[in-house]
Protein backbone atom coordinates (compact mmCIF):
# COMPACT_ATOMS: atom_id res chain seq x y z
CA UNK A 1 0.00 0.00 0.00
CA UNK A 2 1.25 3.35 -0.87
CA UNK A 3 0.58 7.09 0.25
CA UNK A 4 -0.05 9.26 -2.70
CA UNK A 5 0.80 13.32 -2.45
CA UNK A 6 0.44 15.70 -5.30
CA UNK A 7 2.34 18.75 -4.83
CA UNK A 8 1.50 21.90 -6.49
CA UNK A 9 1.09 19.17 -9.51
CA UNK A 10 0.45 21.49 -13.28
CA UNK A 11 -0.08 19.90 -16.85
CA UNK A 12 -0.51 22.26 -19.60
CA UNK A 13 -1.41 21.25 -23.44
CA UNK A 14 -0.18 24.01 -25.35
CA UNK A 15 -2.23 27.10 -23.69
CA UNK A 16 -4.99 25.09 -22.17
CA UNK A 17 -4.42 24.34 -18.26
CA UNK A 18 -5.36 21.34 -17.70
CA UNK A 19 -4.60 20.50 -13.88
CA UNK A 20 -3.64 24.03 -12.34
CA UNK A 21 -1.44 23.99 -9.32
CA UNK A 22 -3.13 20.83 -7.30
CA UNK A 23 -1.88 19.86 -4.29
CA UNK A 24 -3.90 16.62 -2.50
CA UNK A 25 -2.75 14.10 0.00
CA UNK A 26 -4.21 10.52 0.36
CA UNK A 27 -3.27 8.30 2.91
CA UNK A 28 -2.60 4.84 2.52
CA UNK A 29 -5.44 2.34 2.19
CA UNK A 30 -7.74 5.26 1.54
CA UNK A 31 -10.16 5.46 -1.08
CA UNK A 32 -10.37 9.24 -2.57
CA UNK A 33 -12.79 10.15 -6.13
CA UNK A 34 -12.04 12.64 -8.06
CA UNK A 35 -14.75 14.44 -9.17
CA UNK A 36 -16.11 17.04 -11.43
CA UNK A 37 -17.38 17.76 -15.08
CA UNK A 38 -16.02 16.78 -17.99
CA UNK A 39 -12.30 18.85 -18.67
CA UNK A 40 -11.83 19.59 -15.43
CA UNK A 41 -8.78 18.02 -15.19
CA UNK A 42 -9.70 14.69 -12.63
CA UNK A 43 -8.56 12.39 -15.88
CA UNK A 44 -5.57 13.99 -16.54
CA UNK A 45 -4.71 13.83 -12.46
CA UNK A 46 -4.89 10.12 -12.49
CA UNK A 47 -2.90 9.64 -15.88
CA UNK A 48 -0.05 11.81 -14.31
CA UNK A 49 -0.15 9.59 -11.18
CA UNK A 50 -0.03 6.36 -13.40
CA UNK A 51 2.86 8.00 -15.25
CA UNK A 52 1.21 7.96 -18.46
CA UNK A 53 1.46 12.22 -18.73
CA UNK A 54 4.34 13.83 -17.01
CA UNK A 55 3.77 17.08 -15.42
CA UNK A 56 4.39 20.28 -16.79
CA UNK A 57 5.40 21.21 -13.15
CA UNK A 58 5.17 19.99 -9.74
CA UNK A 59 5.82 16.66 -7.74
CA UNK A 60 4.30 13.73 -7.08
CA UNK A 61 5.22 11.22 -4.93
CA UNK A 62 4.65 7.87 -3.50
CA UNK A 63 4.86 7.80 0.14
CA UNK A 64 8.77 10.02 0.18
CA UNK A 65 9.82 8.83 -2.90
CA UNK A 66 9.51 11.42 -6.02
CA UNK A 67 8.40 9.55 -8.96
CA UNK A 68 8.25 12.09 -11.35
CA UNK A 69 10.49 10.15 -13.92
CA UNK A 70 9.49 6.95 -12.97
CA UNK A 71 7.74 5.34 -16.38
CA UNK A 72 4.50 3.29 -15.54
CA UNK A 73 5.42 0.15 -15.27
CA UNK A 74 7.90 0.82 -12.19
CA UNK A 75 4.85 2.10 -10.37
CA UNK A 76 2.96 -0.37 -9.18
CA UNK A 77 -0.41 0.94 -10.11
CA UNK A 78 -2.90 -1.00 -11.05
CA UNK A 79 -5.43 0.30 -13.68
CA UNK A 80 -8.95 0.09 -14.56
CA UNK A 81 -10.53 2.11 -17.54
CA UNK A 82 -13.88 3.46 -18.85
CA UNK A 83 -13.65 0.94 -21.48
CA UNK A 84 -12.33 -2.02 -19.63
CA UNK A 85 -9.75 -2.35 -22.32
CA UNK A 86 -9.47 -6.40 -22.35
CA UNK A 87 -7.52 -8.15 -25.28
CA UNK A 88 -11.00 -9.63 -27.53
CA UNK A 89 -8.22 -12.57 -29.18
CA UNK A 90 -7.52 -13.89 -24.91
CA UNK A 91 -9.57 -15.83 -22.62
CA UNK A 92 -10.60 -14.51 -19.26
CA UNK A 93 -7.78 -16.33 -18.08
CA UNK A 94 -5.18 -15.23 -20.35
CA UNK A 95 -6.53 -11.54 -19.78
CA UNK A 96 -6.27 -11.90 -16.11
CA UNK A 97 -3.12 -13.40 -16.43
CA UNK A 98 -1.27 -10.76 -18.94
CA UNK A 99 0.36 -8.27 -16.46
CA UNK A 100 1.81 -11.49 -14.74
CA UNK A 101 3.47 -12.81 -17.88
CA UNK A 102 4.75 -9.37 -18.77
CA UNK A 103 6.81 -9.75 -15.05
CA UNK A 104 7.41 -13.18 -16.03
CA UNK A 105 6.01 -14.62 -12.98
CA UNK A 106 6.54 -18.39 -12.56
CA UNK A 107 3.44 -20.75 -14.47
CA UNK A 108 2.22 -22.36 -11.41
CA UNK A 109 2.06 -18.94 -9.77
CA UNK A 110 0.37 -17.37 -12.23
CA UNK A 111 -2.29 -20.08 -12.37
CA UNK A 112 -2.41 -19.88 -8.47
CA UNK A 113 -3.22 -15.85 -8.77
CA UNK A 114 -5.30 -15.75 -11.79
CA UNK A 115 -7.65 -18.53 -9.96
CA UNK A 116 -7.44 -16.16 -6.56
CA UNK A 117 -8.76 -13.12 -8.11
CA UNK A 118 -11.18 -14.91 -9.97
CA UNK A 119 -12.78 -16.53 -6.95
CA UNK A 120 -12.30 -12.85 -5.12
CA UNK A 121 -14.30 -11.30 -7.93
CA UNK A 122 -17.06 -14.22 -8.54
CA UNK A 123 -16.00 -15.02 -12.05
CA UNK A 124 -14.32 -18.84 -11.75
CA UNK A 125 -16.81 -19.96 -14.47
CA UNK A 126 -16.02 -17.72 -16.84
CA UNK A 127 -12.08 -18.40 -17.39
CA UNK A 128 -12.39 -19.86 -20.54
CA UNK A 129 -14.82 -17.19 -22.59
CA UNK A 130 -13.55 -14.51 -24.68
CA UNK A 131 -14.48 -10.69 -23.77
CA UNK A 132 -17.20 -11.22 -26.70
CA UNK A 133 -19.03 -13.81 -24.57
CA UNK A 134 -19.33 -11.49 -21.53
CA UNK A 135 -21.74 -8.72 -20.50
CA UNK A 136 -20.60 -5.40 -19.07
CA UNK A 137 -20.42 -6.51 -15.47
CA UNK A 138 -18.57 -9.29 -16.33
CA UNK A 139 -15.92 -7.84 -18.72
CA UNK A 140 -15.62 -4.91 -15.53
CA UNK A 141 -15.04 -7.70 -13.19
CA UNK A 142 -12.71 -9.41 -15.30
CA UNK A 143 -11.00 -6.21 -15.89
CA UNK A 144 -10.65 -5.59 -11.72
CA UNK A 145 -9.02 -9.07 -11.78
CA UNK A 146 -6.74 -8.37 -13.98
CA UNK A 147 -5.05 -4.53 -12.13
CA UNK A 148 -5.75 -6.97 -8.66
CA UNK A 149 -3.83 -9.89 -10.29
CA UNK A 150 -0.03 -7.97 -10.10
CA UNK A 151 -0.93 -7.02 -6.70
CA UNK A 152 -0.42 -3.22 -7.23
CA UNK A 153 -0.29 -0.99 -4.14
CA UNK A 154 -2.49 1.87 -5.96
CA UNK A 155 -5.55 1.06 -7.71
CA UNK A 156 -6.34 3.98 -10.27
CA UNK A 157 -9.95 3.82 -11.70
CA UNK A 158 -11.07 6.19 -14.60
CA UNK A 159 -15.15 6.47 -14.26
CA UNK A 160 -14.84 2.26 -14.67
CA UNK A 161 -18.97 1.79 -14.11
CA UNK A 162 -20.29 4.50 -17.36
CA UNK A 163 -20.69 1.83 -19.38
CA UNK A 164 -22.82 -0.21 -17.26
CA UNK A 165 -26.62 0.12 -16.82
CA UNK A 166 -28.39 1.88 -13.67
CA UNK A 167 -29.24 -1.55 -11.51
CA UNK A 168 -25.84 -3.14 -12.43
CA UNK A 169 -23.96 0.32 -11.57
CA UNK A 170 -25.79 0.67 -8.11
CA UNK A 171 -24.63 -3.46 -7.64
CA UNK A 172 -21.04 -2.26 -8.65
CA UNK A 173 -20.58 0.58 -6.64
CA UNK A 174 -21.64 -1.99 -3.68
CA UNK A 175 -18.75 -4.24 -4.65
CA UNK A 176 -16.10 -1.98 -5.37
CA UNK A 177 -16.44 -0.56 -2.32
CA UNK A 178 -16.57 -3.83 -0.41
CA UNK A 179 -13.38 -5.63 -1.73
CA UNK A 180 -11.50 -1.82 -1.44
CA UNK A 181 -12.18 -1.98 2.17
CA UNK A 182 -11.44 -6.05 1.98
CA UNK A 183 -8.19 -5.08 0.28
CA UNK A 184 -6.98 -2.36 1.96
CA UNK A 185 -5.68 -1.08 -1.58
CA UNK A 186 -5.25 2.92 -1.65
CA UNK A 187 -7.96 3.39 -4.75
CA UNK A 188 -7.97 7.04 -6.69
CA UNK A 189 -11.40 6.85 -8.68
CA UNK A 190 -12.23 9.43 -11.47
CA UNK A 191 -16.09 9.96 -12.18
CA UNK A 192 -18.30 12.80 -12.98
CA UNK A 193 -21.36 11.10 -11.38
CA UNK A 194 -21.40 12.77 -7.76
CA UNK A 195 -23.49 9.48 -6.35
CA UNK A 196 -20.64 7.36 -7.30
CA UNK A 197 -18.33 9.49 -5.34
CA UNK A 198 -20.77 10.61 -2.44
CA UNK A 199 -21.34 6.55 -1.92
CA UNK A 200 -18.10 5.24 -2.35
CA UNK A 201 -15.42 7.59 -1.39
CA UNK A 202 -13.58 8.23 2.37
CA UNK A 203 -13.18 11.77 0.80
CA UNK A 204 -13.96 13.40 -2.46
CA UNK A 205 -11.73 16.18 -3.98
CA UNK A 206 -13.75 18.42 -6.69
CA UNK A 207 -11.98 20.00 -9.47
CA UNK A 208 -13.70 22.65 -11.71
CA UNK A 209 -11.22 24.31 -14.59
CA UNK A 210 -8.24 22.09 -13.62
CA UNK A 211 -8.53 23.92 -9.95
CA UNK A 212 -9.40 21.87 -6.86
CA UNK A 213 -12.54 23.57 -5.56
CA UNK A 214 -12.78 21.61 -2.30
CA UNK A 215 -11.38 18.31 -0.71
CA UNK A 216 -13.19 16.68 2.45
CA UNK A 217 -15.47 13.98 3.38
CA UNK A 218 -18.90 13.41 1.32
CA UNK A 219 -20.54 14.83 4.88
CA UNK A 220 -18.35 17.68 4.46
CA UNK A 221 -19.07 18.72 0.61
CA UNK A 222 -22.98 17.86 1.58
CA UNK A 223 -23.22 20.03 4.31
CA UNK A 224 -20.37 22.72 4.47
CA UNK A 225 -19.33 23.24 1.00
CA UNK A 226 -16.50 26.01 0.35
CA UNK A 227 -18.16 28.05 -2.47
CA UNK A 228 -21.16 28.12 -5.11
CA UNK A 229 -19.88 25.51 -7.20
CA UNK A 230 -19.18 22.58 -4.80
CA UNK A 231 -22.86 23.61 -2.87
CA UNK A 232 -24.93 23.38 -6.50
CA UNK A 233 -22.60 20.39 -8.00
CA UNK A 234 -23.11 18.04 -4.82
CA UNK A 235 -27.08 17.09 -4.16
CA UNK A 236 -29.44 15.78 -5.81
CA UNK A 237 -31.80 17.78 -7.00
CA UNK A 238 -28.83 20.88 -6.94
CA UNK A 239 -29.09 23.62 -4.09
CA UNK A 240 -31.43 26.32 -4.36
CA UNK A 241 -29.47 29.49 -5.04
CA UNK A 242 -31.55 33.31 -4.41
CA UNK A 243 -29.70 36.50 -5.69
CA UNK A 244 -30.16 38.99 -2.62
CA UNK A 245 -28.61 41.50 -0.20
CA UNK A 246 -28.45 41.88 3.74
CA UNK A 247 -30.30 44.72 5.48
CA UNK A 248 -30.73 45.60 8.79
CA UNK A 249 -34.42 45.79 10.15
CA UNK A 250 -34.80 46.71 13.93
CA UNK A 251 -31.58 45.41 15.05
CA UNK A 252 -31.84 42.30 13.08
CA UNK A 253 -30.35 41.27 9.58
CA UNK A 254 -33.15 40.44 7.43
CA UNK A 255 -31.86 38.54 4.08
CA UNK A 256 -34.07 40.44 1.11
CA UNK A 257 -34.52 39.32 -2.70
CA UNK A 258 -37.40 40.57 -4.23
CA UNK A 259 -40.76 39.77 -2.26
CA UNK A 260 -38.72 37.39 -0.20
CA UNK A 261 -37.90 38.35 3.17
CA UNK A 262 -36.00 35.95 5.84
CA UNK A 263 -35.02 37.17 8.85
CA UNK A 264 -31.70 35.35 10.35
CA UNK A 265 -31.71 33.57 13.50
CA UNK A 266 -28.57 36.00 15.50
CA UNK A 267 -25.41 33.13 14.91
CA UNK A 268 -25.82 33.79 11.22
CA UNK A 269 -26.27 37.38 11.82
CA UNK A 270 -23.54 37.80 14.09
CA UNK A 271 -20.57 36.05 10.93
CA UNK A 272 -22.32 38.68 8.81
CA UNK A 273 -22.67 42.06 10.66
CA UNK A 274 -19.83 43.37 7.81
CA UNK A 275 -21.63 42.62 4.90
CA UNK A 276 -24.84 44.77 5.14
CA UNK A 277 -26.14 46.03 1.99
CA UNK A 278 -23.48 43.66 0.27
CA UNK A 279 -24.97 41.29 -2.51
CA UNK A 280 -25.23 38.02 -1.65
CA UNK A 281 -26.74 34.99 -2.55
CA UNK A 282 -28.65 32.42 -0.13
CA UNK A 283 -28.09 28.78 -0.50
CA UNK A 284 -31.03 26.42 0.60
CA UNK A 285 -31.18 22.46 -0.24
CA UNK A 286 -34.58 21.27 -1.24
CA UNK A 287 -35.21 19.16 1.29
CA UNK A 288 -34.42 21.96 4.06
CA UNK A 289 -37.76 24.04 2.64
CA UNK A 290 -40.71 23.26 4.68
CA UNK A 291 -43.82 23.25 2.26
CA UNK A 292 -47.42 23.51 3.94
CA UNK A 293 -45.91 25.43 7.28
CA UNK A 294 -48.33 27.51 9.52
CA UNK A 295 -46.22 30.45 9.07
CA UNK A 296 -44.29 31.93 6.39
CA UNK A 297 -44.27 33.46 3.06
CA UNK A 298 -46.59 32.40 0.24
CA UNK A 299 -45.44 30.44 -2.65
CA UNK A 300 -47.66 29.27 -5.72
CA UNK A 301 -47.26 25.30 -7.04
CA UNK A 302 -45.88 25.35 -10.27
CA UNK A 303 -45.04 21.95 -11.43
CA UNK A 304 -45.03 18.19 -9.30
CA UNK A 305 -42.54 16.19 -9.95
CA UNK A 306 -43.92 12.62 -8.31
CA UNK A 307 -40.46 10.16 -7.47
CA UNK A 308 -42.44 7.51 -5.56
CA UNK A 309 -41.81 8.03 -2.14
CA UNK A 310 -40.47 11.40 -2.07
CA UNK A 311 -42.15 14.64 -4.20
CA UNK A 312 -40.30 17.59 -6.00
CA UNK A 313 -42.58 20.35 -5.87
CA UNK A 314 -41.56 23.65 -7.75
CA UNK A 315 -42.68 26.90 -6.32
CA UNK A 316 -42.77 30.28 -7.37
CA UNK A 317 -41.99 33.33 -5.42
CA UNK A 318 -42.58 36.15 -7.24
CA UNK A 319 -40.40 35.75 -10.29
CA UNK A 320 -38.02 33.58 -8.79
CA UNK A 321 -38.61 29.42 -8.84
CA UNK A 322 -37.62 27.09 -5.75
CA UNK A 323 -37.25 23.60 -5.57
CA UNK A 324 -38.52 21.62 -2.60
CA UNK A 325 -38.58 18.03 -1.55
CA UNK A 326 -41.36 16.91 0.27
CA UNK A 327 -42.56 13.22 1.47
CA UNK A 328 -46.22 12.17 2.27
CA UNK A 329 -47.76 14.95 0.85
CA UNK A 330 -49.62 15.66 -2.05
CA UNK A 331 -49.83 19.20 -4.57
CA UNK A 332 -51.80 20.10 -7.23
CA UNK A 333 -50.65 22.69 -9.75
CA UNK A 334 -51.25 26.47 -8.53
CA UNK A 335 -52.28 25.51 -4.98
CA UNK A 336 -51.26 28.35 -2.85
CA UNK A 337 -49.19 27.07 0.27
CA UNK A 338 -46.75 28.61 2.67
CA UNK A 339 -43.05 28.15 3.07
CA UNK A 340 -40.64 28.47 5.28
CA UNK A 341 -37.01 27.72 5.42
CA UNK A 342 -35.08 25.36 8.00
CA UNK A 343 -32.73 28.59 9.17
CA UNK A 344 -29.98 26.24 10.62
CA UNK A 345 -28.82 24.90 7.25
CA UNK A 346 -29.19 27.72 5.17
CA UNK A 347 -25.78 28.67 3.45
CA UNK A 348 -24.69 32.60 2.23
CA UNK A 349 -21.94 32.98 -0.06
CA UNK A 350 -20.44 36.30 -1.82
CA UNK A 351 -22.24 37.21 -4.91
CA UNK A 352 -19.02 38.54 -6.33
CA UNK A 353 -16.27 35.56 -5.96
CA UNK A 354 -19.28 32.38 -4.71
CA UNK A 355 -17.22 31.72 -1.82
CA UNK A 356 -19.06 30.78 1.61
CA UNK A 357 -19.88 32.94 4.35
CA UNK A 358 -22.06 30.80 6.03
Amino acid sequence: MVRVKLENLTKRFGKVVAVDNLNLDIKDGEFVALLGPSGCGKSTTLLMIAGIYKPTSGYIYFDDEVVNDLPPRERNVGMVFQSYALYPHMSVFDNIAFPLKIKKAPRAEIEKKVREVARLLRIEELLDRRPAQLSGGQMQRVALARALAKEPSLFLMDEPLSNLDAKLRILMRTELKRLQKELGITTIYVTHDQVEAMTMADRIALLNEGKLQQVGSPDDLYHRPSNMFVAGFIGSPPMNFIEGSLEKREGKIVFTSGELTVELPADIADVLKDWISEDVVLGVRPEDIIVGCERGFKALVYVVEPLGKDTIVNLKVGGLIIKAVVSGVKYNINDVVNVSFNLDKIHIFSRKNGEALV
